[in-house]
């Protein structure tokens, strides 16, 4: 979560070496009545999505049109701007052929330790599948 103090509103400044109070936006109007007209606020940004020590890089790429309109579908019934499912979408992608590379090795390990001939023929052609499709 980050913090950012808005700017108090007579002066257009952020005074230095004052505590500024930081609440979600639902309860502001309780505590402005409480507090004051005069005291300062600032706004609570949440960024979850993403690591705050994790360097980001800006990548241009060209998608055909049907998918751009679709990644723009699935922004706004998620309520996540493109680009945030764009990065979803592919890490998802990236985790899947992570785990179809550790599925592919652990078919190989057996067909490697099993004796049976009708076991290892099934592994083999399950190799074949994975590698070549159907």
């Amino acid at each position: 979560m980050v913090v950012r103090p808005e700017r108090q509103a007579n002066t257009g400044r952020r005074q230095s070496g004052t505590k500024t109070p930081c609440v979600p936006r639902a309860d502001l109007s309780t505590l402005k009545h409480d507090l004051g007209h005069d005291a300062r606020w600032c706004k609570v940004v949440y960024d979850d999505g993403m690591a705050s020590t994790e360097k980001v890089v800006r990548q241009s790429v060209s998608i055909p049109r049907r998918i751009a309109n679709r990644v723009r579908s699935l922004a706004k019934t998620q309520k996540k701007s493109a680009n945030r499912v764009l990065i979803d979408l592919i890490e998802a992608g990236l985790e899947s052929k992570d785990s179809q590379r550790e599925r592919f090795f652990a078919i190989a390990n057996r067909l490697t330790e099993t004796t049976e001939p009708g076991e290892r023929q099934r592994l083999k052609q399950e190799l074949a599948r994975m590698t070549f499709g159907e």
